[in-house]
């Protein structure tokens, strides 16, 4: 694999970090910024909406722009935001802070994703990308773990300091690593929305909608579940979210590799898969020795899927790859919220600290019969096909 792809996965490590290690650091920044816990969600919620925002806006401003120097626009963007949120002296100004961080996330993986599919063979362009997003996983591993250590132990500060120093070896070795980019042409704003025409490609935000909200309805409620209902101690749950992330991490890697032979086939097995995962942990949940295991596995499956789901929309929307890939972070933050929502409600409802799992595993099984139809639909225009209607087909293409 081309070395270019280490830079992108360093960068992928620092945006994984920022995202998530606000969520170990909540109660040290409500505490010393004097807001209420529910108020410092807001840290949370408004890097979600600077994603869901900017991962469009970003990269309809910049889609005449080359892709490397949208690139490093993007960490320039990503370190400044950063920066913002370690020397942020008021509440107001830290979600301000939380937003700009999050402008850039979407945009950089939606054209890191791209570039890594043109650095390779096309047999080996959804390996490519895996190796990006094994960054983002490695960052619930180390990063995360050892940025709320930091915030904890020296303030939480410091940890967002630490991402901005991520942020400038990332642009180092973006500039550095990544060979420059050609020019687009023949770019315009109607030709990208073009190919949001498709069903498709809507049926591809679809299969991420409810997906991967099936595993960030279990993830939003594991600490409490694996506390008052497994057993653990508080500083137990810490090595088990790693291990969370160490399943993440596998899960992406081999889904990259299968995902090059079968996309829809590797999407269908491991939706399967995660469905049946879900479902199994509402029962090892209350074993200490399987609960782990299971945990793994809701990891490995649920992250399986990323490359197969961006190279499927690489493919179906050939006329705005950037646009669509950078559009599916929006929509994982969007499932992200959903999933959150769904298992809150469903234990606000008296239903216990599992029932999340069980709606995970239903959104799950939602998210495949979208995966089934996308690719059933795929498979009816070539048996429908003649001969003389494929010119004319590709001619519209073109």
């Amino acid at each position: 694999m081309p070395i270019a792809l280490l830079a992108l996965a360093i960068a992928a490590f620092g945006i994984g970090t920022t995202e998530f290690v606000m969520m170990g650091l909540l109660p040290e920044v409500a505490t010393d910024l004097q807001v209420s816990i529910p108020d410092a969600g807001g840290y949370i919620s408004l890097y979600a909406l600077g994603v869901v925002i900017g991962a469009p806006l970003l990269t309809i401003l910049g889609m005449r722009a080359r892709r490397k120097v949208m690139l490093l626009s993007m960490l320039v963007l990503f370190t400044v935001g950063n920066l913002f949120s370690a020397f942020a002296p008021t509440h107001e100004l830290l979600l301000a802070a939380r937003f700009v961080a999050g402008l850039p996330h979407g945009t950089f993986f939606g054209i890191g994703a791209v570039v890594a599919a043109g650095l390779v063979a096309a047999d080996k362009r959804a390996q490519a990308i895996s190796m990006m997003f094994i960054g983002l996983t490695v960052a619930n591993i180390v990063g995360v773990p050892i940025g709320t250590l930091l915030g904890q132990q020296l303030g939480w500060r410091w940890a967002f300091g630490l991402v901005a120093v991520i942020g400038v070896v990332a642009l180092a070795a973006v500039a550095a690593l990544v060979p420059n980019q050609p020019k687009p042409t023949d770019v315009s704003l109607r030709g990208e929305l073009r190919a949001f025409r498709r069903p498709q490609v809507w049926l591809a935000f679809a299969v991420v909608v409810f997906g991967f909200a099936a595993t960030f309805s279990f993830y939003s409620y594991i600490k409490p579940v694996l506390t008052d209902v497994t057993g653990y101690s508080p500083t137990a749950v810490t090595p088990l979210l790693a291990l969370f992330g160490v399943g993440m991490t596998v899960g992406t890697a081999v889904g990259g590799r299968l995902a090059d032979r079968n996309p829809m086939r590797t999407l269908h097995v491991f939706l399967t898969a995660l469905a049946a995962s879900l479902g199994l942990f509402v029962l090892t949940s209350h074993s200490p020795v399987l609960a782990p295991v299971t945990v793994f596995l809701i990891g490995a499956t649920g992250f399986a899927a990323i490359p197969s789901i961006q190279a499927r929309i690489l493919d179906q929307a050939k006329e705005a790859p950037a646009l669509g890939s950078a559009s599916i972070q929006s929509t994982f933050n969007i499932a992200n919220s959903l999933g959150a929502y769904l298992g809150g409600l469903v234990i606000a409802g008296g239903l216990g600290l599992t029932a999340p799992s069980w709606v995970g595993a239903l959104l799950a099984l939602v998210g495949l019969g979208f995966a089934l139809l996308s690719g059933w639909l795929d498979r009816g225009p070539r048996t429908a096909a003649t001969p003389a209607a494929q010119p004319s087909e590709h001619a519209e293409v073109r």
